[in-house]
């Protein structure tokens, strides 16, 4: 099959000729999807992490730990979350693949955050981050890394969060409308719980589907949407 004729029956269209989100995200074209995420709040699975930190706080009532935090952003993007990260007295490695993320998000970070904020240009197989993160959060991004690349990078991942840390982001599902395409990684339901063994799901939430795209270029969305944190001990 072509790539021509793999994108037509994948509900991708052509570069160039969509104006939404996912017609951006279909064809890789990062620097237009970017643009038109500029402004955007931070995603609901980090809110709802942040949130879980919150509480453990208020319940052992620490105050103001947050700044000794670290948060791994990878796939940040124009850097929405990792802006609301920094909001919240954390610090931040912000990862991208693509240089405009950073042309992005830096002119927008306060004066007062700017020494808790690091950023790198990688991909994810070339990415890294330290042993111990607090957070690790991925928002729509993983389905993005290369199958090839997958089992290494998701077990640096793994490896990295701490006992009692959080995984927060999305990973796309088999019935999705992309999952035919070789450069993207998508998971089967039952996969999760091998992926995240030694994990609590705190937020699983299954999203499956249709959609329509712009010039009636269907796509079925199938996305799981996950806070998770990983057992002490």
């Amino acid at each position: 099959m072509s790539d021509e004729r793999m994108a037509s029956s994948s509900g991708v269209p052509s570069a160039g000729a969509g104006k939404r989100a996912q017609d951006y995200a279909a064809v890789r074209d990062w620097p237009g999807y970017f643009d038109l995420m500029l402004g955007k709040p931070a995603r609901e699975t980090l809110v709802a992490a942040l949130a879980l930190f919150d509480k453990v706080d208020a319940k052992r009532e620490v105050a103001a730990v947050s700044g000794a935090r670290l948060a791994v952003d990878l796939g940040c993007g124009e850097g929405r979350d990792a802006l609301e990260l920094l909001s919240r007295g954390w610090r931040v490695l912000a990862i991208d693949g693509h240089p405009k993320s950073f042309e992005l998000l830096e002119p927008r970070v306060g004066a007062a955050d700017r020494a808790r904020l690091e950023t790198q240009v990688a991909t994810f197989r070339d990415a890294t981050w330290p042993e111990r993160v607090d957070l690790f959060n991925a928002s729509f991004a993983l389905p993005f890394c290369e199958r090839r690349d997958w089992d290494g990078v998701w077990k640096r991942i793994v490896g990295s969060i701490r006992p009692g840390g959080r995984f927060c982001g999305q990973l796309f599902g088999d019935r999705d409308g992309w999952a035919i395409l070789p450069d993207r990684t998508h998971h089967k339901r039952q996969e999760l719980d091998g992926l995240f063994r030694g994990f609590v799901f705190e937020e699983l939430r299954e999203e499956d589907r249709p959609d329509t795209g712009l010039n009636d270029v269907p796509k079925h969305w199938h996305i799981y949407h996950i806070v998770a944190r990983k057992r002490d001990g």
